[in-house]
């Protein structure tokens, strides 16, 4: 007996998923929450604009979504995955270093320069990393679900209450150094 489990976004026997008690026009089907890119200048820290369901309710049942990554000067996207799709990115502007990890643990880099795609397959944990000391670099990201999901790793293991033994003994190193980790990654105040 062989079983099979699939999962996406489901199918819709309609042109599209009307919103609950809402009205639907030309607006509806309109995003402009990346209006603030155009003439803004470059960001100081990474930075990541999202058009999924959450932003744009017109997404529903579309299987698609999108996301502008802005990268400044040697910013990175940390080690992260998308559950429930794969990410198609498009380097717009600069050079960056992008890389995924398959499930046999190899490791798959390449430095991408302005034009260039690249592909992290679903669920597999990735990278973006900005190296170029002097210039910027501005990218945008297409996913095959109106919610992809992202697992960031770092906020997830250090972030999220995990003892710091078991955190210790995974990464065989000292609590001290978790505990260094943690604090490295705390909310600001």
């Amino acid at each position: 007996i062989v079983q099979m489990a699939m999962a996406g976004d489901p199918d819709i026997i309609h042109d599209f998923l009307l919103p609950a008690n809402g009205t639907v026009d030309a607006n509806f089907f309109t995003y402009t929450g990346f209006r603030v890119l155009v003439g803004g200048g470059p960001p100081t820290a990474f930075k990541v604009l999202k058009a999924t369901l959450a932003e744009f309710p017109a997404l529903d049942g579309q299987s698609v979504s999108y996301a502008v990554l802005e990268f400044p000067s040697g910013t990175t996207n940390p080690p992260h995955t998308h559950p429930r799709s794969a990410e198609l990115l498009f380097l717009v502007d600069g050079t960056l270093e992008v890389g995924f990890i398959d499930t046999k643990n190899n490791l798959f880099t390449q430095t991408l320069q302005s034009g260039d795609l690249f592909v992290f397959p679903k669920g597999l944990v990735h990278f973006q990393y900005n190296a170029d000391a002097q210039n910027p670099a501005l990218a945008i990201s297409a996913f095959g679900s109106a919610n992809a999901g992202t697992v960031s790793l770092p906020n997830t293991l250090f972030t999220t209450g995990i003892d710091d033994n078991v955190l210790a003994i995974s990464f065989k190193t000292d609590v001290a150094t978790i505990q260094k980790l943690k604090a490295g990654l705390a909310a600001k105040s």
